[in-house]
């Protein structure tokens, strides 16, 4: 015995009906094909669901039970198509997200916010790490996407050229260098800088020492805690920290932040988003459609698509 949706649907709009013409009507079909839907399924169910009078078409005591069990049917079939189908467009469902710097300020946090904007129903996972952490979090699947400062000759999957940040310095207040507007790579060198472990750390030593010309420009105090642990530590007078401008949107008592330049001015990092073209997860190409929108004019990524 198969009882098919269209039967209960078609049984429960002769319910609400109670005219066997008007349902009829209102499913566009023909009376007589109604009617004998409705005694197929009795028989099917081997119960009466209906009364048939001159006064028109009523649910039996059995039909009703029978009737209320067909709604909650449809409607938990409806709700789970539309799910699916949501799910699939990938406007539902989970996104685990790589980040390599602050979300205070600039564009990672802007991106964010717009994509929670246009997919509110897609739960979005953040990890922190270093730019090595996470491009293994990508290589075992363990993300979907990460923003990594600067190019990382360890990926050669797809990429996308996204947005690039300026560097700046935090430091105590009442510091020399607050004095200036801007702070030059040189005046850092005898400068204690406090380096953290994760996010851009690694690629603010390479720039630094970069800029000042030795191998070992000033003295570095790891720290394996989060940015703003970091800023508090400034703000405490154990040191200065890089930083990306996006972590100069929050404020940080005693603690200021200053640009920095090289020759040709302020000092920028670039970043990229990185994912896998074999990753599986429906809500990746929607967020992958918007940051193209957002950033059109930056090459769209390596490699055929």
């Amino acid at each position: 015995m198969t009882v098919e949706l269209r039967d209960l649907r078609w049984a429960i709009v002769a319910a609400q009906h109670r005219s066997l013409r008007q349902a009829a009507e209102v499913l566009n079909i023909r009376q007589s094909t109604l009617s004998r839907c409705l005694r197929d399924l009795e028989d099917k169910l081997g119960a009466r669901l209906f009364e048939r009078t001159n006064g028109g078409t009523r649910p039996t005591i059995v039909g009703q039970e029978f009737l209320d069990a067909a709604r909650h049917i449809i409607e938990e079939t409806e709700s789970i198509t539309a799910r699916l189908k949501t799910r699939s467009r990938g406007e539902s469902g989970r996104l685990t997200i790589g980040v390599h710097a602050s979300l205070s300020a600039g564009n990672l946090r802007a991106t964010l916010v717009d994509h929670r904007r246009r997919f509110p129903d897609v739960e979005t996972h953040l990890v922190d790490g270093s730019s090595d952490h996470l491009i293994s979090d990508l290589a075992s699947s363990a993300i979907d996407v990460a923003f990594v400062a600067e190019d990382n000759p360890r990926w050669n999957d797809k990429s996308l050229s996204v947005w690039s940040e300026r560097i700046a310095v935090a430091l105590p207040e009442g510091h020399v260098l607050t004095s200036r507007d801007i702070v030059h790579w040189s005046e850092l060198r005898h400068e204690p800088l406090l380096l953290p472990q994760r996010g851009p750390g690694p690629e603010f030593l390479k720039l630094l020492v970069a800029r000042v010309g030795c191998p070992d420009p000033c003295r570095v105090l790891h720290h394996d805690v989060g940015l703003d642990r970091l800023l508090t530590l400034v703000g405490a007078g154990w040191g200065v920290l890089l930083a990306l401008e996006g972590a100069t949107g929050a404020a940080y008592p005693g603690v200021t932040f200053r640009e920095v330049h090289d020759s040709e001015g302020p000092t920028r990092l670039n970043f990229r988003a990185y994912w896998r073209q074999a990753n599986c997860n429906p809500s990746l190409q929607p967020f992958l459609d918007m940051l193209r929108e957002r950033y059109p004019d930056l090459p769209a990524a390596r490699g055929p698509d």
